[in-house]
């Protein structure tokens, strides 16, 4: 009888994904399934990134590129660097893979050994601990709290840090609370991170380009430029291009781990999806007026939900400056009973019991490592967002001792 690894029954599969697809099959029988699970946004494609990828396949430009990208999409990169980060990074410091995702594992793949620590502050996106075990490190959780808006501080990082420490996990803005450090902030930080010089910094910047107001995004590197030799900068065109299903993510670093991480790819997955790649050349490279226009409405659609979150007795939503997640909290929610009779326990039972009486969606607070919370992603209608907010107070207001 075939028998699983050690390393794959360390692992759970995402309750993201798993939620999603629970709304789906009630949707499919049926049901009026709001989802504020999916971590995607909502809008199309950019019609010029589209037909850019329509050019590839006409010209014939579907065959195999380098493992980690082809030379004119490293160049591109290596341009958005140095314009929008003030990084410099040569092509041969960049990698490109399938997704963000294969990027922050490659990375992990290439670098951990048994009993290196990984620092991740929670609530984190739920597939950063479970890749690291995966690689045979160990994740260190350092919890934050909603009075500082769920960002970590300087001396709990310090307190975390030890000699078997490898990485720093770094995700601003963040997924899932969409709090964003300021330059102050993430100074305060990296001021730590340079008393420890065998600490090595993954930021993950996905969400760059979803900011809010007057918030300037800024990345650790581009923040203390010592930090530059040891620090992985990973994006991608999944969020602020609205390219999810495209599978494009990128990292620039030192070309050490950057040539590891390439050996891995080039014995597993080898070179992204090449239409792919063309389509996020048309991405980096063309115009960029929709990112400005998408950011507005984002931020309209949190205001809504942050407001109606916060109207409704026994939650507390903190207001994000980035990303399209809101993390409200329900510690006064958790021993209540439902209208159908079921004791509130932890949050993953309101997030079910929510979805089970008024087919509403979210991801519940312990899959990010921080609880009692639940997720909401608000990268859908005004029209949803307002009858889902309506639907959870309807589903508290019914909560009885």
């Amino acid at each position: 009888m075939l028998s699983l690894s050690n390393s794959v029954l360390k692992i759970n599969s995402s309750a993201t994904i798993t939620m999603s697809a629970l709304a789906n099959r009630l949707r499919s029988e049926g049901k009026d399934i709001i989802s504020l699970s999916a971590g995607e946004p909502d809008f199309g494609t950019p019609e010029h990134v589209k037909e850019a990828a329509i050019d590839a396949i006409k010209a014939g430009a579907t065959k195999y590129t380098n493992p980690d990208g082809m030379p004119r999409l490293k160049e591109a990169i290596s341009q958005k660097f140095v314009t929008e980060n003030n990084l410099k990074y040569e092509p041969s410091q960049i990698s490109v893979g399938t997704g963000g995702k294969q990027i922050i594992y490659n990375a992990l793949m290439a670098t951990l050994n048994p009993e290196d620590e990984v620092i991740i502050p929670a609530p984190y996106w739920v597939s950063y601990p479970d890749m690291v075990k995966l690689a045979g490190g160990i994740p260190k959780i350092i919890k934050t709290a909603s009075r500082n808006n769920y960002k970590v501080q300087p001396n709990d990082l310090r307190a975390s840090l030890t000699e078997n420490t490898k990485w720093l996990i770094f995700n601003s803005p963040s997924n899932p609370t969409g709090a964003a450090y300021t330059v102050k902030e993430l100074k305060m930080l990296t001021d730590v991170l340079l008393e420890f010089p065998k600490v090595n910094i993954l930021s993950d910047d996905i969400y760059e380009h979803i900011t809010f107001g007057k918030f300037k995004f800024v990345t650790p590197a581009e923040v203390e430029p010592k930090l530059y030799p040891r620090t992985l900068t990973c994006n991608g065109v999944s969020k602020g291009y609205a390219m999810t299903g495209w599978r494009i993510g990128f990292a620039g670093g030192p070309e050490k781990i950057i040539s590891a991480m390439r050996k891995i790819q080039s014995q597993s997955t080898s070179n992204p999806c090449t239409i792919s790649q063309w389509a996020a050349l048309a991405a980096l490279t063309g115009p960029k007026e929709f990112i400005k226009q998408n950011k507005l409405i984002f931020e309209e659609r949190r205001d809504l939900v942050v407001k109606k979150l916060n109207a409704i007795d026994g939650i507390s939503c903190p207001i994000p400056d980035g990303a399209f997640y809101v993390y409200p909290e329900i510690n006064k929610l958790i021993g209540k009973k439902t209208y159908s009779g079921k004791i509130i326990s932890n949050d993953e039972e309101f997030a079910l019991s929510l979805l089970e009486e008024e087919n509403v969606a979210v991801v519940f607070g312990a899959a990010f490592g921080l609880s009692p919370n639940f997720r909401i992603s608000f990268a859908t209608s005004m029209l949803d967002l307002e009858t889902a907010c309506d639907r959870i107070s309807c589903f508290c207001d019914r909560l009885s001792d």
